[in-house]
């Protein structure tokens, strides 16, 4: 009989430690399949930011270097008509401010329709205007450029374009340091210089390190588009994956202009330093906002590809932030992929904040302006006369 519970006991003994075996192994299994399943999953990301990664070189910061293909790029269509004629001028005034310098002296004609943007325009040609010699520009200080490749090429500087679609040649926007948007009530004079933005947001990404950030995407800003939209509604889909809000804007008349929904509350740059994940979309054309997402040391998501500013060019998908379609059809997918890998988005926020830091200071915005005017005279093939009608601008004391 003792026997008998001995066998007993020591069949049981057996089963359960084989059967604990077992469920061990399979949890073990089912660990690294669970593993495996989420490596292949990012895989197609984590290749695209190791071979992005692997291909970039970063640029020099000598006198402003970075930007030099930007320069030649728009500039090559004149180097390729032999240059800039009289006709080509006269005709271009129509589509923007023109202006004049001659004995390094600085000249307007008088009437300016957004009086901030002359104002940040002619900040930059005061700065230089010892050292340049006699020419005549077209400036334009609308949102949108104004020369499209199905016509002729005119010379007219814009801020921003679409590089396959204007001939119009990029020129460090006025906002570097006036005429920015006014956003009531945090910015009723607009967004302020770019120099003391630097230093804003600067110290508020200290207060927010990555670990501190909140794990979430951030975005505020007007309707000025329905390209916007998905976003809004992944947000109220999903309030623990993105904060999506619109706010108002000038045209705001109810409900409707804000995708049903009251409209947020506006948001400093600086406060946006709080989320890991900042989303940047077109504005009319590029936004002004680009630039200072990448203080805050978090991730930019940059939707769509097509508007450029002159800096835009050397900040590149994968190394400086994480490119999102224009139609956002992708834009789940991606959040959940930085949710998953925290120190991948961690290293892109880094190499992205590097680079604005290193690469577009006040004095690189300034450089650009006395490279683009200087290689833009080589190009004149007439000598200015003074338009006695024209204003002199004199720096504000």
């Amino acid at each position: 009989m003792r026997e008998h519970h001995t066998m007993l006991w020591f069949t049981f003994i057996v089963f359960f430690v084989l059967n604990v075996s077992t469920c061990d192994s399979e949890k073990h299994e089912s660990h690294e399949k669970t593993k495996y399943h989420k490596a292949s999953r990012w895989s197609h990301y984590n290749e695209l930011i190791q071979s992005a990664v692997s291909a970039y070189q970063d640029c020099k910061s000598d006198y402003c270097s970075c930007y030099d293909r930007v320069l030649e790029r728009d500039l090559r269509v004149w180097e390729e008509r032999k240059g800039i004629t009289e006709k080509n001028l006269r005709a271009a005034i129509p589509y923007g401010i023109h202006y004049q310098i001659i004995n390094h002296k600085l000249y307007r004609q008088y009437d300016c329709m957004f009086s901030s943007r002359c104002n940040g325009v002619e900040h930059f040609l005061l700065e230089l205007v010892d050292s340049l010699p006699d020419m005549e520009l077209v400036i334009n200080v609308n949102d949108w450029p104004q020369v499209n490749r199905h016509r002729d090429p005119l010379p007219v500087l814009s801020f921003s374009k679409i590089g396959y679609q204007h001939w119009d040649i990029m020129y460090p926007a006025w906002t570097f340091w006036e005429g920015g948007p006014a956003v009531w009530p945090i910015y009723p004079t607009g967004l302020g210089r770019w120099d003391l933005q630097r230093e804003i947001i600067s110290q508020a990404a200290e207060q927010w390190p990555w670990e501190k950030k909140e794990d979430k995407a951030f975005f505020r800003g007007s309707r000025t588009s329905a390209e916007r939209d998905p976003l809004i509604r992944l947000s109220r889909e999903d309030g623990d994956l993105v904060d999506a809000q619109y706010t108002k804007n000038q045209a705001w008349k109810s409900d409707a202009d804000t995708l049903y929904m009251p409209p947020a509350k506006e948001i400093k740059l600086e406060d946006h330093c709080k989320y890991r994940y900042l989303f940047n979309f077109r504005g009319v054309a590029a936004s002004f906002r680009f630039k200072h997402l990448f203080l805050c040391g978090s991730t930019v998501f940059h939707v769509g590809s097509e508007w450029l500013e002159f800096f835009y060019p050397r900040l590149k998908p994968w190394v400086h932030y994480v490119p999102v379609k224009q139609d956002l059809s992708d834009v789940r997918d991606l959040l959940q992929f930085a949710k998953s890998n925290p120190d991948v988005m961690q290293s892109i926020a880094e190499r992205g904040r590097k680079f604005i830091v290193d690469h577009l200071r006040m004095e690189d915005v300034s450089c650009y302006w006395r490279k683009l005017l200087q290689s833009y005279a080589k190009l004149q093939l007439f000598t200015p006369k003074r338009n006695m009608s024209y204003k002199e601008i004199k720096p504000k004391s």
